[in-house]
């Protein structure tokens, strides 16, 4: 990512509301966002373009949030990702770090944590990357 571009995120949500109002925060927030209806229509996307966060729900028909990241994963994204869910129990957390999800937050209380979740993430990620590169 250039200094002066802006950071990309890909939002995988079945509900078009919630997609509406992530959208919404985030490019208010500075991002370029980019949504999706379901985890399939991320994963075409995902090789199109480098990513800087992924930021998709855990209860979705197809795959569900933890599915998707895995194919993520195997397709080569090494972007963080920040699991949302109505749905909590302590088995998803488990499964969510198992595959390599960073975060993940309860709907609907999303807003600015969602965002500095996000900003954490990337500069984790950057950083990790910096330091295998030196």
């Amino acid at each position: 990512m250039s200094v002066h571009a802006k950071p990309k995120v890909y939002v995988a949500d079945d509900d078009a509301d919630v997609l509406g109002s992530l959208r919404f925060l985030l490019e208010a927030d500075g991002f370029d966002v980019r949504t999706f209806r379901s985890g399939t229509a991320l994963l075409k996307a995902s090789t199109q373009a480098p990513v800087d966060c992924f930021v998709v729900d855990y209860k979705m028909p197809e795959l569900n949030g933890v599915e998707l990241t895995e194919r993520l994963r195997k397709q080569g994204a090494t972007a963080p990702v920040v699991l949302i869910t109505g749905h909590y129990d302590d088995r998803l957390e488990a499964r969510a770090a198992a595959v390599g999800i960073q975060d993940f937050l309860l709907k609907p209380l999303l807003d600015d944590n969602l965002v500095k979740r996000i900003r954490k993430a990337i500069a984790n990620d950057h950083s990790d990357t910096a330091q295998h590169v030196s």
